[in-house]
């Protein structure tokens, strides 16, 4: 098996395309209506080859409930890793980008929490020795 997908709920498709291409770097990969909704992918080009992301919309009721309280208790809704993460705060902040203070050490990984604009936290991550493998 492998992973091919990953999805992340966001509040409004559109706004999310723009956010995750303009402000965080990645790139469009599908873009397919589905009746009131799309099949809506982004890949990083820093990524594995052939992983997506899934801009999921909020249409269950129950998925915004879940979202909202995960935002709400600090919990992140994913986690992206960096080689940099210094220089990818920087990069962020600069964007506009709500970074949650500053990157710290944790064990073996440093990590700080940013807001992807879309009702999510995610936990940027740099290990302490990357390796991508």
């Amino acid at each position: 098996m492998q992973l091919k997908f990953i999805s992340v709920t966001v509040k409004d498709q559109a706004q999310a395309l723009e956010i995750y291409t303009a402000k965080l770097g990645f790139t469009k990969m599908a873009d397919i209506p589905m009746g009131e909704y799309r099949w809506l992918t982004v890949s990083s080009p820093d990524g594995i080859n052939g992983v997506e992301l899934v801009l999921e919309p909020l249409g269950f009721p129950p998925s915004a409930a879940y979202q909202q309280a995960l935002f709400d208790a600090g919990i992140p809704a994913t986690a992206f890793i960096t080689t940099d993460i210094a220089s990818e705060v920087a990069r962020l902040r600069a964007a506009g980008v709500t970074v949650r203070g500053e990157p710290r050490a944790m064990g073996p990984i440093t990590a700080v929490l940013f807001e992807d604009g879309c009702g999510n936290l995610i936990n940027l991550v740099q290990p302490h020795q990357f390796n991508p493998e």
